[in-house]
């Protein structure tokens, strides 16, 4: 493995052979590699696990969250090679080679992870066909930069569907939605298919559109709310989907997550940046400015909204980042809008944030951004469902 600042690690490969190169960037997560795997969002990118053990509880048909892997790499210490788990189908190794990525072990990945912190995400290749080191490095220079990228045309869909299957999980969120009640139009971006499974759970109906579609053909199909989901590469450079998000704010409740929350503040005139190495892992700290609570999230973003641009656009931040400080959630004050750049839907990860798909749903009954004290009872009421739910209160 090369990266284009000189940097050169020889490992032992895994999965699949060949030469691939993306942006290098890390996760902290303990367990839910195969979700990161098959996130679209990591389109693009050489994922690097900071934990030292991955692999050992398998692959299996369950915890995908697309049809398939994204990531363009995935680094690791060390590659369990059997599989330990009732749930596995699949060893890691077999799962890469048959989805051809390409994966390298053995190297210093606390190493490489304090390089990226102090250095930022950078260009890099795995490979196992150029072994001269210079030769490698040259290639990492030739990878194309994030900065810019419109990703999303590689993983959206190409036309509309419906999707109706909920949460089944041996431990349920606990809500108990039995009825349709709203109907929904999802923008997929690149979604995680959680989140779809989150929206039918709180009693929605769900129309999947790409990020193509104009504001005219999604309010025709007359949703009572617009969902704008995560996906990959630099959100300025999705044009479409912003144009698609500007026309459609202040006629119906939006939820955004993700890049949905960075194009949706794009859309009413705020300001993205790159952030140095992103928020990456199952275990980001974010406060509820709402609450006053500290949520544990799940996140995978190299790009942020500056928080000084809200005003502007008459928003209200609602979630920081308890790292860096950056902008983690917002609602608008005049429309229907809610807007947070972490993942809610947790898999992988904590229920902490689950209650803002109960915001959405109040949303869409009130026709305003939710105030802090609809935040904390959604919260509270989720929370007392969940222990219900699993016998634990």
């Amino acid at each position: 493995m090369a990266l284009e600042d000189g940097t050169f690690f020889p490992g032992v490969s895994f999965g699949a052979r060949g030469t691939r190169g993306g942006e290098v960037v890390f996760n902290t997560s303990m367990t839910g590699y195969q979700e990161i795997l098959t996130d679209p969002s990591y389109y693009g990118q050489i994922v690097t696990m900071t934990y030292p053990q991955i692999g050992n509880y398998g692959v299996n048909g369950s915890d995908f969250e697309s049809a398939g892997p994204h990531v363009f790499g995935f680094v690791v210490r060390e590659c369990a090679m059997k599989s330990s788990n009732y749930r596995a189908t699949s060893d890691l190794d077999d799962f890469l080679a048959e989805h051809n990525i390409i994966g390298i072990a053995g190297i210093d990945t606390r190493a490489l992870t304090k390089k990226l912190r102090i250095d930022g995400a950078m260009r890099g290749v795995i490979t196992t066909e150029i072994l001269e080191p210079q030769a490698c490095i040259a290639a990492a220079r030739e990878v194309s930069s994030m900065t810019g990228a419109d990703l999303v045309r590689h993983v959206a869909p190409s036309k509309s569907f419906s999707w109706t299957e909920g949460i089944d999980s041996e431990f349920p969120v606990g809500r108990t939605a039995t009825t349709t009640s709203h109907k929904i139009v999802a923008v997929d971006c690149g979604m995680k298919r959680q989140i779809l499974r989150q929206l039918v759970d709180i009693g929605c109906s769900v129309t999947v559109v790409p990020p193509t579609f104009s504001p005219t053909e999604v309010l025709d199909l007359k949703p009572d709310g617009v969902f704008v989901s995560n996906g990959p590469g630099d959100p300025a450079a999705v044009t479409s989907g912003i144009e698609l998000i500007r026309g459609i704010c202040g006629k119906i409740p939006l939820f955004g997550i993700c890049l949905g929350h960075q194009l949706t503040a794009l859309a009413l005139g705020a300001e993205s940046f790159k952030l140095k190495f992103g928020h990456r892992g199952a275990n980001q700290p974010v406060k509820n400015l709402a609450t006053g609570r500290v949520e544990i999230t799940s996140q995978n973003n190299g790009f942020a909204i500056a928080r000084d641009s809200l005003d502007k656009i008459g928003a209200l931040c609602t979630h920081v980042n308890l790292n860096d400080d950056t902008l983690e959630g917002f609602v608008h004050k005049d429309m229907p809008i809610l807007a947070v750049q972490y993942h809610p839907e947790a898999s992988p990860g904590p229920h902490d944030a689950s209650y803002l798909f109960d915001c959405f749903k109040k949303m869409m009954e009130t026709g305003r951004s939710p105030s802090a004290e609809e935040m904390s009872k959604a919260q509270q009421s989720l929370e007392r469902q969940y222990l219900v739910a699993n016998n634990l209160a």
